[in-house]
């Protein structure tokens, strides 16, 4: 006699509780890849190099100022702490025996409690070689050290001397001190969104709202990205388990009782991965074009700039023309002056071919010609001036860095199959000579 089979409406109803955190795991899944790809698709800018937009650097912590920690006592720009005590105390429960009756008994119970905690954070410099950046990590992930200092009874003197003098209930006299700190000099990977600094041409790094993400870790991003990956492995495999859990319960209706239909149970399960691969490629998909818009963004902040400088230029040229300079030294500054104003800052198919830094022709005549450099107008000018060059110098490290990463991902499979179907095209690179920027320049105490 064949098994009656059980009816088809219940057993979906029951599948869908596991297809339904199936999806669930999809979902945090190509988040996780999303993250990962934001990490690899923001190249690592030199310290000196971060402009306007999302970046990542690495570096150490430095300050001018730096704070002291309250447990460790130790020289840092972030910590928190905290002093938990222990307790212990018996607990009368009551229960039931095997024929029912009710009867009482003792349980030891214990735990801690947390008497005290705080914090600093200050904003600090992340130094590597070619200079620095500011961090304000105000709003930030922050990823630190934990410190397990130590754990004591009241007769250490840190006991009451960093603890707060009063007793828990059923306190077991031992306390735990925790630390956790970002010291001076630490190695740090930050990630985040830069903008311009409002004291110097010069950029940091700040919480912005619209931002992906604003992570300050003492891991590097290898070992991030591949947290994230593992991350993405994972929930995979989970939301995998939990679809065939949910295909066992569709395939039972369709077989003979007491075996599922094979057919159907396949069917249910390559529903995952086909649901997972058109996840992974919606995500893929908006990524790409997501860096394509930080590359047009990138490219924005170049043509602000570029269309300063050539305002500037026609001015600094009418300055120098009213000089009275020796006749074949005016010529030749104007022809160069007029040249660079003669690009246009709209985007050309070889962008940066033409353009060349002129703040060393305006130090060369402020040298030459004393008489000039002590017009309060050839001085503003030049200041201006140098100060937009700056600028571009730094967007265009920044705007070749991203271009750079989109350029690659366009050559990566399947990446690349997904950019010919979006008619996405590589940028070209900013190309640019004798533009010069200040870099800052800050002493710490220890130098």
């Amino acid at each position: 006699m064949i098994a009656e089979a059980p009816p088809i409406g219940p057993a979906l109803a029951i599948a869908a509780i596991p297809w339904a955190l199936a999806l669930l795991f999809v979902w945090l899944a190509v988040r996780a890849s999303r993250t990962r790809r934001y990490l690899s698709d923001t190249p690592t800018s030199p310290a000196a190099g971060v402009f306007i937009g999302d970046v990542e650097v690495k570096g150490t912590a430095e300050s001018d100022g730096p704070i002291c920690s309250y447990l460790s006592e130790s020289a840092c720009v972030y910590h928190t702490w905290a002093i938990t005590e222990d307790w212990g105390r018996w607990v009368t429960e009551t229960y039931r025996d095997e024929k029912g009756n009710t009867k009482t008994r003792q349980r030891w119970e214990t735990g801690s409690t947390t008497v005290a905690s705080g914090g600093e954070q200050i904003p600090f410099y992340l130094k590597d070689e070619s200079g620095v950046v500011l961090i304000r990590p105000e709003g930030a992930t922050i990823e630190s050290r934990m410190h397990v200092l130590f754990s004591c009874g009241p007769s250490h003197p840190s006991y009451y001397g960093k603890g707060p003098d009063l007793v828990i209930p059923d306190s077991l006299q031992s306390r735990t001190f925790t630390e956790q700190i970002i010291l001076l000099h630490a190695p740090l990977f930050v990630a985040g969104r830069a903008r311009e600094r409002h004291d110097m041409v010069a950029a940091e790094i700040a919480a912005d709202g619209d931002a992906r993400m604003f992570l300050i870790s003492v891991r590097d991003e290898k070992q991030i990205g591949g947290g994230y990956a593992f991350a993405y492995r994972g929930w995979a495999i989970a939301g995998l388990v939990l679809a065939a859990v949910g295909a066992l319960f569709v395939a039972m209706p369709f077989g003979n009782g007491s075996e599922p239909s094979i057919p159907a149970l396949i069917a249910g399960i390559a529903a995952y991965p086909l649901l997972l691969a058109l996840g992974w490629g919606w995500m893929a998909f908006n990524s790409i074009v997501t860096l394509r818009q930080r590359v047009r963004r990138a490219w924005a902040n170049i043509e602000v700039e570029l269309k300063r400088r050539a305002d500037l230029i026609p001015n600094l040229a009418a300055v120098v023309k009213a000089a009275r300079m020796h006749d074949k030294d005016t010529q030749q500054v104007l022809a160069i002056l007029r040249a660079q104003a003669s690009i246009p800052p709209e985007r050309s198919r070889d962008p940066g071919a033409k353009v060349q830094g002129v703040q060393r022709v305006m130090t060369a005549i402020a040298e030459a010609y004393p008489s000039i450099s002590a017009q309060p107008n050839f001085l503003a000018l030049q200041n201006e001036l140098a100060n937009t060059e700056a600028r571009i110098a730094i967007a265009r490290s920044y705007y070749n860095g991203i271009a750079t990463a989109f350029n690659a991902r366009l050559l990566v499979v399947p990446d690349r199959f997904l950019a010919l179907l979006a008619g996405l095209r590589p940028f070209d690179l900013f190309n640019a000579t004798d533009l010069e920027r200040e870099v800052p320049q800050v002493r710490f105490k220890d130098e």
